[in-house]
């Protein structure tokens, strides 16, 4: 199935780019696709404890099943003032 993938803020900045279509198997998680990101962009892993994800704009856990067209973003800890 084909996933949309959205990067925000230092995710953007690590790969350059802001979006990407990504193929998984049927049943994945959101789990299951940052694995499959980081085997293909280990820049990536450092960061595997705090993101967090959204499925089409809900929050969610790395359990949550994706279905095919889903649009997933992935939301590093931002800080500002």
């Amino acid at each position: 199935m084909l996933i949309e993938v959205r990067f925000f803020a230092s995710l953007r900045e690590r790969i350059r780019r802001s979006e990407a279509t990504w193929s998984l198997r049927d049943g994945a998680t959101v789990g299951d696709l940052w694995a499959s990101l980081c085997t293909a962009h280990p820049q990536l892993e450092e960061m595997s404890a705090s993101i967090s994800f959204a499925v089409n704009r809900a929050y969610v856990d790395r359990d949550h099943r994706l279905g095919a067209g889903d649009e997933v973003a992935l939301i590093p800890p931002v800080s500002g003032g």
